[in-house]
């Protein structure tokens, strides 16, 4: 039996962008259950009060899909007792790594060519696009094991955005959420109480310039258009969610059922 869990979300002070995804509407009536599948930001900030408040979610598994550079900027999750961490990289090892170093210096040049002119936003369709064509493994092993025994389930990447909005969506997609509400759970990304902190040793004084803030800002923008690009991909490669949940995912008839048991009131 799931735990329940405070109807307002709670205020964490090392963790961003926490929430239940529950009462999202389904297509046939039906919504996700509170306290089943939760998504943040990564949890290596996490207090002692943080902790003690994820430890009493009850969660079975926490997805981690940030990758090696991550962890080593930010640190692993903390530990929650009796908890399986499951890191699943959806990004590949050092991705980000030259990057942020760029930001660091305050190298204004070399971000103005790869961020500027609508660089940032293309940047960001193409990434969404990507993960779904090639993370199908990724995603299905998510999709099996929710469907067998990891609920609740907390799914997290660095801000928790991206690479997990990415998996929330694919979840939500494969019980039957309204597209929609699919796409207002992820715009929730935007409030600014819960906006990936730039915690950059910055060694430039123009590390963190206004210019530098807003050529990064598509980056830390949750955008309908980044999450409608994911969803015109399954539609163009496979030719719609039902071949793209059985032929991509390998997720059978009996396993969405069973996804659907279990996430679903």
């Amino acid at each position: 039996m799931t735990q329940q869990v405070p109807s307002t979300e709670p205020e964490l002070a090392g963790v961003r962008n926490f929430r239940d995804v529950g009462g999202l509407p389904t297509v046939d009536g039906r919504r996700v259950r509170h306290g089943v599948l939760f998504r943040s930001g990564h949890l290596a900030h996490a207090t002692a009060e943080d902790t003690v408040f994820l430890s009493s979610l009850g969660l079975h598994t926490v997805f981690d899909f940030r990758n090696a550079a991550d962890q080593k900027l930010e640190g692993p999750d903390v530990t929650l007792p009796g908890v399986r961490n499951v890191n699943l990289p959806l990004s590949d090892p050092a991705d980000g790594a030259e990057f942020w170093k760029m930001v660091r210096d305050g190298d204004l040049e070399q971000l103005r060519s790869i961020l500027a002119d609508g660089k940032g936003a293309d940047r960001m369709i193409s990434s969404y696009r990507l993960i779904i064509k090639e993370r199908t493994a990724e995603h299905s092993r998510v999709l099996r094991s929710l469907a067998e025994d990891s609920v609740p389930a907390l799914m997290h990447c660095a801000a928790g955005k991206d690479r997990a909005g990415l998996s929330v969506a694919v979840t939500l997609l494969a019980v039957g959420v309204e597209r929609d509400a699919i796409v207002d759970d992820y715009l929730k990304s935007n409030a600014k109480h819960r906006r990936y902190k730039v915690q950059r040793s910055g060694s430039s004084a123009s590390a963190y310039s206004p210019e530098v803030m807003e050529l990064l800002s598509p980056l830390f923008d949750a955008r309908a258009e980044y999450l409608s690009a994911a969803f015109e991909t399954v539609e163009e490669t496979w030719g719609g969610v039902d071949p793209y949940l059985e032929q991509a995912l390998g997720l059978t008839p009996e396993a969405r059922e069973r996804l659907r048991e279990r996430l679903l009131d």
